[in-house]
């Protein structure tokens, strides 16, 4: 399907990690880690979230330096300075967070760094370059066309652009960062054809998802990783999902799904004939005091925009909402947090953190107005409230003025919930909550999601992994094409009927 010839037989070592250590400030996030990658293989790379994945990937990649150890890369000494010199050797990576320009061209974004293939520094030939996008588009089957503005591609559709982007380079080592996490079942379906096409090719793929059936289905091998230290590898054809998770916490992961008894109160929040342009379409539904209210469905189905919808993100066209049996009219979300509602996005880059600040900045950041008199902020009380909040969902972190990008993804979306907390809301939407994020930090999240039912606070969440759903809901609604297809109590909850609604079955 692909259809480019390889540089590597298959089964050949092509990349040796010896004894790498990395230390930043006030922390050792390496400690001397090992990783051997043979051509022609997919090889899962596991761990929670700080267990170093990510910090390895960025020194496979000269993104940073490594504090101690070696590397050989096809048989030599390799040590690259920067992420063109890896590029340029045969090592790319797709990243989980979407890395692409919105503002211009699936093509340009292709071959974004290369224009001068298609012309010089003073002309590009767009026409040449977009006919060359089409054929890699086309090997990889993708119906997407090149001259579409990124701006335009909803968020799977971008994931497979970088894709193709990173195909494009005909790299004899493609990094693959939680791929499938914005993708339909059909279009997974589609990245492992792709995969398996690399494989054949004697392309070597590091596989990093903590999905087991993803490890499953298209692993040949696995290390593992737990707090920056190298614990092992396993044959995916000769080990189990309980001894992976084992090697990957350290302990046993009984009750992934921990449900707590928890008396259902009265009604909260009460949706009727909710309409927003052609998304949304007449939802109606009622959550209740202590209710965790699942929302289910296919991507694209509607959820999301339900969700944006009541928290003002994009004001409603038409409905009643109430909240504690008073009709609310909410046009952004300065007063949906006025109304004791809170909302953890989607996607955390976008709408979540701000990168380049502090820990303590991200966590304070939606309930400044409180503590904040006369213009003066009070730093004090910011201060103390943060570091409460920080040590009740046990953040993992150098320290709370250390940048929150150097947090793994699990301890950022801890310190994005937190935020939300601090707000002390009623009504509390999470919108795929551990998206990205380890086993270990899902329970927590679990848990606390948990906690915060028994203390009474309503919890609307949204999420694509359906044992997640009916693992911590009282009650699951499914979305279909912006209307709500299905309703299902705890005691009633069936996979496959909650999956024939959400496919209009």
């Amino acid at each position: 399907m692909i259809g480019m010839e390889s540089a590597m037989k298959k089964n050949e070592m092509i990349l040796r990690v010896k004894n790498v250590t990395k230390s930043f400030p006030g922390v050792k996030a390496l400690k001397g880690v090992n990783l051997d990658i043979y051509s022609g293989e997919v090889h899962a790379l596991l761990g929670e979230n700080g267990a170093g994945k990510s910090t390895l990937m960025k020194i496979i990649l000269g993104m940073y330096q490594p504090t101690s150890g070696e590397m050989e890369y096809k048989g030599e000494k390799y040590m690259p300075r920067t992420p063109m010199t890896a590029l340029n050797m045969g090592i790319s990576m797709i990243h989980q967070e979407i890395n692409l320009v919105p503002t211009t061209s699936v093509a340009e974004n292709v071959w974004i760094g290369r224009e001068y293939r298609f012309g010089n520094r003073y002309f590009i030939n767009k026409q040449k370059q977009e006919k060359a996008t089409e054929e890699i588009l086309g090997r990889l089957g993708l119906e997407i066309s090149p001259s579409t503005s990124v701006s335009a591609l909803s968020i799977a559709e971008m994931q497979l652009v970088e894709i193709a982007r990173a195909v494009s380079y005909d790299s004899d080592i493609i990094i693959m960062d939680e791929p499938t996490s914005a993708l339909t079942d059909e279009e997974v379906s589609r990245l492992y054809d792709i995969i398996s096409a690399l494989r054949e090719q004697g392309k070597a793929i590091i596989y990093i998802s903590h999905k087991f059936d993803e490890i499953f289905h298209i692993c040949d091998r696995a290390t593992i990783f737990r707090d920056g230290e190298y614990i092992g590898e396993r044959m995916i054809s000769e080990t189990t999902e309980e001894e992976l998770v084992k090697l990957m916490v350290g302990r046993e992961m009984h009750d992934m799904f921990p449900k707590f008894e928890v008396k259902i109160g009265e009604p909260v929040l009460e949706v009727s004939h909710l309409t927003m342009k052609n998304v949304v379409k007449d939802v109606s539904f009622t959550a209740h005091r202590g209710e965790i209210l699942g929302f289910a469905g296919l991507l694209g189905a509607g959820r999301t925009e339900i969700m944006e919808t009541l928290f003002g993100i994009t004001p409603k066209d038409g409905g009643c909402v109430k909240l504690h049996g008073k009709e609310i009219d909410v046009r952004n979300p300065k007063q949906a947090i006025g109304k004791k509602m809170a909302m953890v996005a989607e996607e955390k880059k976008h709408s979540g953190l701000i990168a380049i600040q502090s820990v303590r900045v991200n966590e304070s950041l939606a309930y400044l107005r409180k503590i904040t008199k006369g213009g003066f902020l009070n730093q004090k009380k910011e201060k103390k409230d943060t570091d409460e909040m920080a040590e009740r969902m046990r953040i993992k972190f150098p320290s709370m003025n250390s940048e929150i990008s150097l947090l793994s993804g699990g301890n950022q979306q801890k310190v994005i919930i937190g935020r939300w907390l601090l707000t002390q809301p009623d009504v509390l939407i999470m919108d795929e909550p551990t998206r990205g994020i380890d086993v270990g930090a899902k329970a927590e999240i679990y848990k606390l999601i948990g906690d915060l039912a028994k203390q009474g606070k309503t919890i609307l969440v949204v999420s694509s992994e359906l044992p997640e759903i009916m693992g911590i809901s009282d009650r699951v609604l499914v979305v279909r094409e912006g209307r709500i297809a299905g309703e299902f109590l705890r005691g009633e909850f069936d996979s496959d009927e909650i999956m024939k609604k959400a496919f209009g079955v």
